[in-house]
C-alpha cells in the first residue's frame, strides 16, 4: 500500500484518504464520493483502533464486516483499501501520543475518555504514512 502511494505522490496525483473502522454505511460512501470527486487517487482505510475504545466500551463487540465493506468500498470506486494490523500502527514499544486539547474535554470526549486521543494518533500515522493530500472524514 506504501508502495502505491509513493508512485501516486511521484506522479503528482492527489491522494484522498478516507479513514473508517469499517462496518461501512452511506456516510461513509457520501465522504468516497466526495473524494472521488476532489482527488485522483482514493484510499479508503478499514482499522478497527483498540486505542479509542475507553476502558469499559467493548472493543471485542464492534462490527467486523471485512469482506462486505470490501465489496462495497470497490463498488464504490475506491482505488486502495489499507486495513492494516493493530502492530503496524502500534509496534512493540508504542508510547507517542496526540492530545487533543479542547475536544478531549467535551462531546465524546467527555463520556469516552481516550476517545480523540485514539483517533488522532492512528489518523496521523496512517496519513503521514500513506501521505495523503487530503482526508475525507466525518465531522
Amino acid at each position: 500500500m506504501k508502495e502505491q502511494a509513493r508512485q501516486a505522490r511521484a506522479e503528482n496525483r492527489v491522494i484522498g484518504l478516507v479513514p473508517t473502522m469499517g462496518a461501512l454505511h452511506r456516510g461513509h460512501l457520501a465522504l468516497i464520493e466526495r473524494a472521488r470527486l476532489e482527488c485522483s487517487t482514493v484510499i479508503a482505510s478499514i482499522f478497527v483502533n483498540p486505542k479509542q475504545f475507553g476502558p469499559t466500551e467493548d472493543f471485542s463487540k464492534y462490527p467486523r464486516t471485512f469482506e462486505s465493506d470490501r465489496e462495497m468500498l470497490e463498488r464504490a470506486g475506491v482505488d486502495f483499501l489499507f486495513a492494516p494490523e493493530a502492530a503496524e500502527i502500534y509496534p512493540q514499544g508504542f508510547s507517542s501520543y496526540v492530545q487533543v486539547d479542547g475536544l478531549s474535554e467535551r462531546l465524546e470526549g467527555r463520556s469516552r475518555p481516550g476517545h480523540f486521543r485514539g483517533v488522532a494518533i492512528s489518523g496521523g500515522k496512517m496519513r503521514s504514512s500513506l501521505a495523503s493530500s487530503r482526508r475525507c472524514r466525518a465531522i
